[in-house]
């Protein structure tokens, strides 16, 4: 049950354009993708984000984000803002037109039939 303290400081934190956010500690370790995938049909875009391993002929999907065209499109001009921000601090991103290069033993030994 909520008192009439913590109603105050909800209408306080709306009428600020505040937004508590929680980020559990396993949230926060993050998971590592190589690959995103990308559909859409008229009310949502949904973003897979893969992880490929060299080596592995299946790849899996680590994380789905499903989300409205309007905030695909905020997501497309914040990613595009800090892409620029980086490139600013740290130099221009290589672009690589065709997909990674991985070496097929990732590193370890060459089995051979």
């Amino acid at each position: 049950m909520s008192s009439k303290k913590d109603e105050e400081n909800q209408d306080k934190t709306q009428q600020g354009n505040q937004i508590n956010i929680e980020l559990s500690e396993e949230i926060a370790e993050g998971v590592y993708a190589n690959l995103a995938m990308i559909a859409h049909s008229n009310s949502e875009f949904v973003i897979d984000f893969i992880r490929l391993m060299p080596g592995v002929p299946k790849a899996k999907v680590k994380s789905r984000v499903v989300v409205t065209p309007e905030h695909a499109k905020r997501l497309f001009s914040a990613l595009q803002d800090n892409i620029n921000k980086y490139e600013q601090t740290f130099g221009p991103i290589k672009h690589v037109d065709d997909s990674p290069k991985f070496p097929m033993n990732f590193g370890g030994a060459v089995g051979e039939a």
